[in-house]
């Protein structure tokens, strides 16, 4: 199983980004998919996740302004990140019980 993670980069405080984590043969469909965040210096922390029958949860840190979903395949998770702030800048990683995508970065600064 190969998870491929993508879309990050460089966003004004404020502004919103989409990421995306995919895979293939709709492996999605059967298990929780959750991302985690790593900032420097920290450790890494999990803050959404998705689970089989479509139920989503979030960290208080990103509720209301991060959401998660997955396309009808199984074949793609995304997270859309609105409302960016500094402290969301970190590598974001996917991760599917013991597989993990390469990691993302997101920088957010004026």
């Amino acid at each position: 199983v190969q998870l491929q993670a993508s879309g990050g980069g460089l966003v004004q405080p404020g502004g919103s980004l989409r990421l995306s984590c995919a895979t293939s043969g709709g492996f999605f469909r059967f298990n929780t998919i959750t991302w985690y965040r790593q900032a420097p210096g920290k450790q890494r922390e999990a803050f959404a996740d998705i689970t089989r029958d479509g139920s989503t949860n979030y960290a208080d840190s990103v509720k209301g302004r991060f959401f998660i979903f997955r396309d009808s395949a199984g074949n793609t998770v995304y997270l859309q990140m609105n409302s960016l702030k500094p402290e969301d800048t970190a590598a974001y990683y996917c991760n599917v019980g013991t597989y993990w995508g390469q990691g993302t970065l997101v920088t957010v600064s004026s």
